[in-house]
């Protein structure tokens, strides 16, 4: 397995760290947001001590992080050092969960936390391929069995084990899948005429480091030379680059302040991220403001939503005020929308230096033979609540979209009875008549094999609604307080 150093994480963890409140005690969860009933192959409290444990501590990983702004405060480092500090809610080993379920609750210093989502991510895809065996009885996809490299490998090797599948040939796709990431970044530069207007952010889309690692270097033979993976970045000679998540925001509570925070508490220059409340209701209006309030070379990006109408009404604002920040367009791009958003930056008459794109899945992901990728079940982990606070990032999706949970979040599973067959509770809530808390309970386990809960050749027979997760009583009145305190900045 690839090292693991405090640089093993995506770069934009250490600026909002800076700009934030590394020692403060935050509560994130994981979450698969699509997809369907996913099977658990694993020991998630044992996944995360194995990830916090044994890190290397080396000087020129510190000096490289410093000089490229990401720098670790001694507050950084204090939180980095207390893997014993965390509290873990997981749902168990061998337990079937739900979309939107919090399958991990994590509660510990701010940064240690947050540090974890890339690698927490990869998850996804051990979840998917075991799921995928449990309820395919037939010849395998040999799709599910192409491998990138030997990480790759060693994962669906494990997965066809405990699955008891023995019928099974894997197939080697490291150089048609370096082949095929090369020509993806090849295409992209072309659209946008530049290697320097284009930058990687898919730490989190690949299935393991080792196959980050090929995925950047074919994106470093096309001459795109930033990545989100600070790491990768110092050994393969690379531009760690970083801009802002919605976990920033959250924690100061509105966009402003959160905004003015990473102008004021970091040396470089800050990206404001525009939807965690409202994009055009608060979030362009705040990045606008605190342009206004001090001149400054800066960034904004957009995340969710109609991200054409958003660019179109941030131009306007933006040239009526004399601003020209740098536009960040990222999240779900590819080829097609990076072709429409440059028709809209000469549309506008915005600058190209000053217009440039990140990609993630589309790079990292979409290239590999396998289906099972992060964005095929939306994984994320989310901040829920920090300090005593909860907290919750609404987005601009239609739906549910792409809101969060708050507060210290756990599962719930129906024993008997009607009713959903999970609800979201919260940690302490006590469940309803009926109900067992699967989070932090392998003992649950088997109160639902008695009751033959959840059988999955019976789950597709149960009506739509039972299917849908609910919200506790006590989660939804936290919900309903925090929409009630949602005003634009």
């Amino acid at each position: 397995m690839t090292p693991r150093t405090p640089l093993s994480t995506d770069a934009y963890k250490f600026s909002m760290a800076q700009a934030g409140f590394p020692l403060r005690r935050e509560t994130f969860y994981f979450s698969l947001r699509r997809g369907g009933l996913q099977y658990i192959p694993l020991d998630l409290e044992l996944a995360v001590r194995t990830l916090l444990g044994g890190l290397t501590r080396d000087a020129h990983d510190r000096e490289f992080a410093r000089r490229h702004g990401y720098g670790l405060s001694d507050a950084m480092e204090l939180a980095l050092g207390e893997p014993d500090a965390i509290e873990i809610e997981a749902v168990p080993r061998g337990a079937w969960v739900c979309e939107r379920e919090p399958i991990l609750t994590i509660t510990g210093p701010s940064f240690l936390v947050s540090w974890l989502e890339p690698m927490l991510l990869w998850l996804n895809f051990p979840i998917q391929l075991s799921t995928a065996l449990r309820l395919h009885d037939g010849p395998i996809d040999p799709a599910w069995l192409t491998t990138t490299c030997a990480e790759h490998r060693a994962l669906v090797e494990q997965a066809l084990r405990e699955a008891g599948r023995s019928d099974a040939t894997l197939v080697d796709e490291q150089d048609a899948y370096a082949g095929r990431v090369r020509e993806t970044v090849r295409a992209l530069v072309a659209a946008v005429g530049d290697p320097d207007r284009v930058f990687e952010v898919g730490m989190r889309s690949a299935v393991c480091p080792e196959q980050h690692r090929i995925a950047l270097q074919a994106c470093k033979a096309e001459g795109v030379v930033r990545t989100s993976n600070v790491a990768l970045a110092r050994e393969l000679e690379l531009i760690p680059v970083g801009t802002m998540g919605h976990e920033h925001v959250q924690r100061w509570g509105a966009d402003l302040p959160a905004f003015q925070a990473m102008r004021d508490m970091r040396s470089s220059p800050p990206s404001y991220l525009l939807d965690t409340f409202d994009t055009m209701g608060s979030g362009i209006k705040a990045a606008v403001e605190v342009m206004r309030e001090r001149a400054h070379p800066c960034a904004i990006r957009y995340d969710s939503g109609n991200k054409f109408i958003q660019y179109l009404h941030a131009c306007e604002l933006l040239r009526e005020e004399g601003l020209e920040p740098t536009h960040v367009l990222e999240d779900g791009l590819d080829l097609e929308a990076t072709v429409h958003f440059e028709r809209l930056r000469e549309f506008t008459g915005w600058p190209a230096r000053a217009q440039i794109y990140g990609y993630g899945g589309s790079i990292v992901a979409a290239p590999m033979t396998t289906p099972f990728t992060r964005d095929r079940v939306s994984a994320v982990f989310k901040l829920s609540q920090t300090g005593s606070e909860p907290r919750m990032k609404f987005g601009n999706e239609t739906g549910a979209g792409k809101q969060s949970v708050p507060g210290r979040p756990v599962v719930w599973r129906r024993l008997r009875g009607d009713g959903p067959v999970g609800i979201i509770g919260q940690a302490g809530e006590d469940p309803p008549e009926n109900y067992v808390c699967l989070s932090g309970n392998p003992e649950a386990l088997e109160q639902l094999r008695l009751c033959n809960v959840l059988d999955l050749r019976r789950a597709a027979a149960l009506p739509a609604e039972d299917r849908q997760v609910k919200l506790s009583a006590a989660t939804q009145a936290l919900v309903g307080r925090l929409r009630a305190t949602l005003t634009p900045s």
